[in-house]
């Protein structure tokens, strides 16, 4: 009898100290995650500078500071949530603060929300917030998609919070859900489209798994899409549509993604890691020590089904499909059950999800931290621009979109559009997409400005240039010569392409600032 006790309060004693010790690897992990916002003014992500550069026309929007450029035209749009955030914190803070601190919330929103949908879900916190930090700089949050990051935070908090009055009477429920529906409309658009699938399969095996009624489980749906088909519909008479640039499926893709989405930044680690994570999760349902629940298969069936039927671009927002993985990876694992049976196992499961997240992270660091200087390069050099001028982006290279070769000249695409606060300048690529952002282009240069975009290539410069007649050219670049005022190429320093044409006035190791002589 006093042996069976001692066993017992061994493997009690045994299971307490493994949980203590997988809090402090959280703890490390979870530091180590968070600190490279804190340690960099502008983060290395490739759309980040262009989502600041918004943030600067629409704090001094009305001041005489004025872009005399970019108007502000608000509608009832989603994909907001810094557009309608950041502003209001800039009153306390500067712009740049108050865009790093909301990409630094959305990394919360994340971390805490999926700890907070497991909680929900099964008492306690065991798997999910790992998952989190390993997907923390997965590919869609280290390219910079902020809003979506943001509001993938808020979807997760808003699943957990229906699933806590989920057997509640259904006043409730709709409050609840119209809540969360009203504001990831509001921040982001496909964030809402998780928010609903995920729900909608919940409820779906909720029907089917208590034996619903028809009507009953119809009765469920009705109340959890209503809000959102409301707002739609008052969208549709009041702003339009989302987006402008219609759908694309690009089924080829969909396998890559999946040992691409783990890094931004460099494919081989993101190879290597989204291996050794299959590999990880293989073994653990091999050996039965990873299950997923009942309501756990009906959610990844819902998910794999999603990724193979979404476009690549929906309503004009690119890299669709691909979020739904990250979604997938956030919400799934509050719906498994880990049983590790020794301690051996609970260390080797720690050690292979901390290399996982550290070697992503190594990579973070590696490309973050030299981009200061690459940014505060940029900066310095619109000293040398006359203020109100009109810049141009160029490519040295083929202006690969994105530049699979080397991910690494990915953040520095939209750094010029920078010069919009720094220099008062127009630059054609400034996010300014009709149904998704609330600054426009003034009449006077819309003909010049696109939704999105990256640098031009050179070699195309140089044949319009030349008089050289080229297929499918875009109005922005027809007569660029005369247009612009200023030309910034980007990646590798070349010699100058044009020298009758082309000034030298700055050169780092990541661009060169040419001042157009202008033709007539």
């Amino acid at each position: 009898m006093v042996s069976s006790d001692w066993q017992v309060m061994t493997a009690w004693a045994r299971a307490g100290s493994d949980r203590s010790v997988a809090m402090v690897v959280f703890a490390l992990l979870a530091a180590a995650s968070l600190l490279p916002v804190l340690l960099t003014p502008i983060p290395a992500m490739v759309d980040f500078p262009n989502h600041l550069a918004r943030m600067y026309l629409l704090s001094q929007n009305g001041t005489p500071d004025a872009n005399p450029y970019y108007e502000v035209a608000w509608a009832l749009y989603p994909n907001l949530a810094m557009d309608l955030l950041v502003p209001q914190m800039a009153r306390l803070i500067s712009v740049e603060n108050a865009t790093r601190l909301f990409l630094l919330l959305s990394q919360l929103l994340i971390v805490g929300g999926a700890l907070g949908l497991e909680r929900v879900v099964k008492g306690r916190v065991h798997l999910a917030g790992f998952a989190a930090l390993m997907f923390l700089y997965c590919l869609p949050f280290s390219w910079g998609f902020v809003n979506f990051e943001f509001g993938l935070g808020l979807t997760l908090w808003g699943i957990a919070a229906y699933l806590m009055v989920a057997e509640r009477a259904w006043p409730l429920r709709f409050v609840v859900n119209a809540v969360f529906v009203a504001a990831l409309f509001a921040a982001h658009f496909f964030s809402l489209g998780v928010y609903g699938a995920t729900l909608g399969c919940y409820e779906l095996w909720h029907a089917h798994n208590r034996k619903v009624p028809y009507r009953d489980a119809a009765l469920r749906l009705v109340v959890l899409a209503a809000p959102a088909l409301a707002l739609f519909w008052v969208m549709r008479w009041t702003a339009g549509s989302i987006g402008s640039e219609g759908t694309t499926w690009l089924f080829e893709f969909k396998p890559l993604w999946l040992f691409r989405i783990m890094n931004g930044y460099n494919l081989t680690v993101s190879a290597a890691t989204a291996l050794a994570l299959v590999a990880l999760l293989h073994l653990a349902a091999r050996r039965g020590v990873l299950k997923l629940e009942p309501a756990g298969i009906w959610l990844a069936i819902g998910f794999a089904l999603l990724y193979l039927a979404i476009p690549s671009k929906l309503f004009g927002t690119s890299f669709v499909d691909l979020r739904v993985i990250p979604a997938a990876a956030l919400i799934i694992p509050a719906f498994c059950s880990l049983s590790l049976p020794s301690r051996r196992w609970t260390m080797a499961a720690l050690a292979a999800v901390s290399a996982i997240t550290l070697a992503n992270l190594t990579v973070v660091y590696a490309v973050w931290l030299p981009y200061r200087a690459d940014y505060a390069a940029i900066i310095a050099s619109f000293d040398k621009i006359e203020r109100g001028s009109l810049l141009l982006v160029g490519s040295s290279g083929e202006g690969e979109d994105p530049p699979f070769n080397d991910l690494t000249q990915y953040p520095m695409f939209y750094a010029p559009t920078l010069a919009v606060h720094y220099a008062n300048a127009f630059v054609p690529n400034v996010f300014t997409e009709v149904g998704k952002q609330p600054v426009q282009p003034r009449a006077a240069v819309r003909g010049l400005a696109i939704p999105y975009g990256g640098p031009v290539p050179v070699r195309v410069l140089a044949a319009i240039a030349a008089g050289q007649t080229l297929s499918g050219i875009p109005p922005f670049i027809r007569a660029w010569q005369r247009d612009y005022d200023y030309l910034y190429v980007l990646g590798p320093g070349t010699v100058n392409p044009l020298p009758d044409l082309l000034e030298e006035l700055d050169r780092s190791a990541r661009f060169v600032l040419y001042k157009i002589r202008r033709t007539p």
